[in-house]
């Protein structure tokens, strides 16, 4: 579809190049043949009385009639012209935005293929912390993870905040606990207005896997040159949801399950010994 957009773009591109040109050559030559009529009225004009002859005036009405209609003519392409320019400046606006969709849809594919790249949890969360800084422009955030013997998120990533101000919560409890309970994002209204709390951040996203959330995303704020926050934000959101969720759930289950093997191994070495 987006191909298809980009030739149409191409194709509306040139027709306008080839009309703007052949109106542009065709007023030149309206204005000299106006100019050239519009003198030889005048001469027609000055001549007057006895000198100009039978069916002078004729001529002169047909002259003044054919200077209307090449008015008219003009005038009519320039109208053609105006609409070509409005319908080339509504096709490159078009073709921006499956540009940016491009670079959209590219950002997302690497951002997705990197969260699915190791199964390492700390570079997991390392690559997490870089699609949140780099295609979102956060600066200060938490990852947190829910702790099902304690029903409460803790903090296991940081950015621009130290690990220790940020506070646990329960499940159910404030705007994380509920954001956790509920799996539904969180977003206040006024992004430019709003006062860093720790408890209560600008943006909450569920991390979940189906509707197992498995820990939260809080944005307590933005990098200085961005104001708020664009369509491809939440589609970023929406990726880190959900593949960011199975990345941390894998990452770990992979970490404990070598912890464990680590373990076993111990003991059976210490058993053949």
């Amino acid at each position: 579809m987006q191909k298809d957009d980009e030739r149409l773009v191409h194709s509306r591109g040139e027709e306008f190049l080839a009309v703007f040109k052949k109106g542009a050559e065709f007023t030149q030559e309206l204005l000299r043949e106006n100019e050239r009529l519009r003198f030889r009225l005048l001469e027609l004009e000055g001549q007057g009385g006895p000198a100009v002859g039978e069916g002078s005036p004729a001529e002169v009405q047909r002259l003044a009639e054919r200077i209307a209609n090449l008015e008219q003519e003009k005038q009519e392409i320039l109208g053609r012209i105006k609409q070509v320019e409005a319908e080339n400046q509504d096709f490159a606006a078009r073709y921006l935005e499956v540009e940016d969709e491009n670079n959209n849809l590219a950002n997302l594919y690497i951002a997705s293929y990197q969260l699915h790249s190791t199964l390492d949890f700390k570079e997991v969360l390392q690559i997490i912390t870089e699609i949140i800084i780099n295609l979102i422009g956060a600066e200060e955030f938490a990852i947190l993870l829910l702790d099902e013997k304690s029903d409460e998120l803790q903090a296991v990533a940081t950015e621009g905040v130290e690990r220790s101000e940020i506070p646990h919560q329960r499940l159910g409890k404030g705007i994380m606990g509920e954001v956790a309970s509920s799996g539904e994002n969180y977003f206040v209204e006024d992004v430019e207005g709003y006062q860093r709390d720790f408890a209560s951040p600008m943006v909450c996203i569920p991390l979940k896997i189906k509707e197992h959330v498995i820990g939260v995303l809080a944005i307590y704020s933005l990098l200085m040159q961005k104001k708020q926050f664009a369509p491809v934000d939440y589609e970023l959101f929406t990726l880190l949801a959900g593949h960011a969720a199975t990345a941390i759930f894998s990452s770990r289950l992979y970490s404990d399950s070598e912890r464990k093997l680590s373990t076993i191994q111990g003991f059976i070495d210490l058993l053949t010994k």
